[in-house]
């Protein structure tokens, strides 16, 4: 059912109108001209718009663009006595989804319609959708200004339309996938694909297969030709995570795809060449990977055709402002939490950590404190029990952020009330892992993909720490 607003100098012809379109199950609104069709136009609710082409004092097409003018995004079917081909052209070009020649027939007028209303719907949805991609893509933007970002955002767009092998370099939770994905959107591939492969995290069985596909029957369980991801990659940009992980042995292998773009599948005889841009990342100062023998020098000259290094948070703490409101906004949204901003207070406090786990850490602080927080305001009480930038304190025990909170006792800076705190007896790291997952488990309700999240892990890595024998003991 859908609200359609017919206008027509011909009462007959409304009269059809209205008949036709009511017995189709939808409400319909008459009027005789253009005047009062703005009227009913500024009540709102309207879904469609059925006009006549000649009306006394303004034309079918002359409405068309009078809507455009007042900002009314409306569709219109326009119908006329006059039929010809230069009438549905003209009405057509001026923004008509349809065009309808009288006297009107029933079940040609309710064809139209009803293609006219799936058009509503299809542009609403898109529209929806277009909202989604925005959002997304807004998400996954590099944020901030500091002079260190800068300066790599500049050499990233001067080198994102290349074809040129880029190395980032950076600690862990810099943002490094993050700065890939802006190269490869940068670049004249952003509509082919974008393929990430963890070198760190690939089975040591299959990761000749993960890269380069396997053959229906090449080895055990290989029930069907599969394609690996320099195929998937195709026209498109290929992550390599963590290129220092990779096995001397297929490092080789990469070096001869990169030099020709083109491999075999396993247990294929046929060459593949592809079209694939290349982005490694490591976390590792691969020249020193290079010089103790655990990676080949061809393969780091190979890669480091635009080295990048990506700052770690520490070197860019003017970015924390905008960083914290978008996580906090971001997880305000999906949990459905009121959310009016950010304490000055809160970013001084966050502002004193050295964020050892870089951004990362910062998003999964800001994530679980937006959850605990009972107040719109984020505000430094949120953070109470956090174990971020931890530092050793005089007496050797660990205090959580420098003037925070203290490492045992109740100091007059402590949290009040019964807000979580994490008390690191030592500078011992099994104890602190055991502590913080104890925790992370605790705020979530034992849920372990939460906890992990929090963690900044994933739940197959937290899985393994709780079934390791030392944990299992610590639990008696």
């Amino acid at each position: 059912m859908a609200n359609i607003l017919c206008v027509d100098d011909e009462p007959a012809a409304l009269l059809v109108l209205r008949e036709t379109l009511e017995r189709a199950g939808h409400r319909v609104t008459c009027v005789h001209n253009v005047e009062a069709a703005f009227t009913v136009l500024s009540r709102g609710g309207v879904d469609l718009i059925i006009s006549d082409y000649r009306m006394p004092g303004s034309t079918g097409l002359e409405f068309l663009a009078r809507l455009g003018r007042e900002g009314f995004d409306i569709p219109l079917v326009m119908t006329t006595g006059y039929a010809s081909i230069e009438h549905a052209v003209a009405a057509i070009k001026a923004g008509a989804v349809d065009y309808v020649t009288k006297p009107v027939r029933p079940a040609q007028l309710e064809l139209v319609v009803e293609q006219a209303l799936e058009f509503v719907r299809l542009r609403r949805e898109n529209a929806a959708l277009r909202e989604e991609v925005s959002q997304l893509r807004n998400e996954r933007k590099v944020l901030g200004e500091s002079p260190a970002l800068k300066r790599v955002l500049d050499t990233v767009a001067t080198v994102a339309p290349t074809r040129a092998t880029v190395l980032l370099q950076g600690e862990s939770g810099t943002g490094k996938e993050l700065i890939a994905r802006t190269i490869h959107q940068l670049s004249d591939r952003s509509d082919g694909p974008f393929i990430s492969v963890n070198c760190a995290a690939m089975p040591e069985t299959l990761v000749e297969s993960l890269l380069f596909g396997h053959e229906k029957g090449a080895f055990t369980g290989a029930l069907k030709q599969v394609k690996g991801a320099f195929e998937r990659a195709n026209r498109g940009t290929l992550l390599l995570d963590e290129i220092s992980e990779m096995r001397l042995d297929l490092q080789a292998k990469l070096l001869r795809v990169l030099q020709e773009q083109e491999f075999e599948r396993v247990g294929g005889t046929a060459p593949i060449r592809v079209d694939v841009r290349i982005v490694a990342t490591t976390n590792r100062e691969l020249a020193t990977e290079v010089r103790e023998g655990r990676f080949r020098e061809d393969l780091f000259y190979r890669l480091t055709v635009v080295p990048i290094r990506i700052p770690p948070l520490r070197e860019r703490l003017e970015d924390i402002p905008v960083l914290v409101q978008a996580f906090a906004a971001r997880t305000a949204r999906e949990i459905g939490k009121p959310f009016e901003g950010v304490a000055p207070e809160t970013i001084e406090l966050l502002q004193r950590s050295t964020w050892p786990g870089n951004v990362r850490e910062l998003a999964h602080a800001v994530e679980r404190a937006v959850i605990l927080s009972t107040d719109p305001v984020l505000r430094p009480q949120a953070f109470a029990g956090q174990p971020f930038g931890l530092a050793a304190g005089a007496s050797g025990a660990a205090a959580v952020d420098a003037g925070a909170f203290a490492p045992s006792g109740r100091g007059d800076t402590d949290p009040p009330g019964d807000e979580p705190l994490v008390r690191l007896r030592s500078l011992n790291i099994a104890e602190a892992e055991r502590l913080l997952i104890e925790e992370a488990l605790r705020v979530t309700n034992q849920n372990r993909t939460r906890a992990a999240e929090l963690l900044g892990i994933s739940v197959r890595t937290l899985r393994n720490k709780l079934n390791r024998p030392d944990a299992a003991a610590a639990d008696d």
